[in-house]
């Protein structure tokens, strides 16, 4: 039986070393750090999602500001409402959250808010250091996925880490992230060939492909590690993750629950990089 990894106490302890960043930046600049998060809309998840981030930002002692704007706002306004963010000396982190109305272009937006006040990591020139393997800014959720590993004493160092998903956001950062790790990587995903195989010759495992329960216990090698980023929603509302956890938790060595996993941690490493942002602008 695997040792779960539980992400809501490791998430905590993140949260509890950025109170304390935090407050030895508001002391050494004489203010706090400033973090902007941007809602467009009333998707009813990006509502929760913004409120959790403000919450927890606002209790590490950050200046939270959450922008809501309305559904029908040009892409224009929206650009002019992020180009006044970006002057703001007081604001460190921007956040935009996702998804966008249909009227506006994510990627515009993006790339519209200062690289180095991304606090995402999803601008392009903050994908192109971790790609050539320089400092900037790294995406939340894959800083998660290796505080989990390295938290529970998972070895990376020339271990072979297979990486289901191929997304911008979680899949190909990831597997930069193990690159630099000096693990052996492969990148697959819902068409790769003999994917059971690849899987079952892993180490490590990061699921993020977006489909429930779709990688069995019966793929996953003895005594692996399993990150499981999936967040998919059952008929009966329940949440799954993309590996069978009761099947996966009979074979792996250490794994993460759905909930209760990578999801805590994402907004914990949020936090963490718009600490570690405020610090790095407030130096240069």
């Amino acid at each position: 039986m695997a040792t779960i990894i539980d992400g809501k106490a490791i998430a905590e302890h993140v949260r509890r070393e950025v109170t304390q960043r935090a407050a030895a930046f508001a002391q050494r600049y004489g203010r706090p750090v400033g973090l902007v998060a941007v809602r467009v809309g009333s998707d009813p998840a990006s509502e929760v999602y913004v409120r959790s981030k403000k919450k927890f930002a606002g209790e590490a002692g950050l200046m939270a500001e959450e922008h809501h704007l309305p559904e029908d706002i040009s892409q224009a306004a929206l650009l002019e409402h992020v180009a006044a963010l970006n002057a703001r000396p007081d604001v460190d982190a921007i956040l935009v959250q996702l998804p966008l109305p249909r009227q506006i272009d994510p990627d515009a937006i993006i790339n519209a808010v200062d690289a180095a006040k991304d606090v995402d990591g999803f601008h392009p020139v903050n994908a192109g250091l971790l790609a050539t393997g320089r400092a900037g800014t790294r995406p939340c959720t894959p800083l998660g996925c290796l505080r989990l590993l390295d938290d529970a004493g998972v070895p990376l160092e020339g271990a072979h880490a297979v990486v289901v998903g191929r997304s911008n956001i979680v899949g190909k950062p990831v597997a930069l992230m193990l690159l630099e790790r000096n693990c052996t990587v492969t990148l697959a995903h819902s068409r790769t060939r003999n994917l059971a195989e690849v899987v079952r010759s892993a180490d490590v495992v990061i699921a993020a492909v977006g489909r429930a329960r779709m990688i069995p216990g019966a793929w996953i090698k003895p005594g692996a590690a399993v990150i499981d980023v999936g967040i998919n929603r059952l008929p009966d509302g329940k949440l799954a993750g993309d590996v069978d956890f009761e099947s996966a938790s009979q074979v792996a060595g250490v794994i993460t629950r759905v909930p209760g996993g990578v999801g805590p941690m994402t907004i914990a490493m949020l936090l963490a990089n718009a600490v570690e942002m405020a610090e790095r602008r407030a130096a240069s």
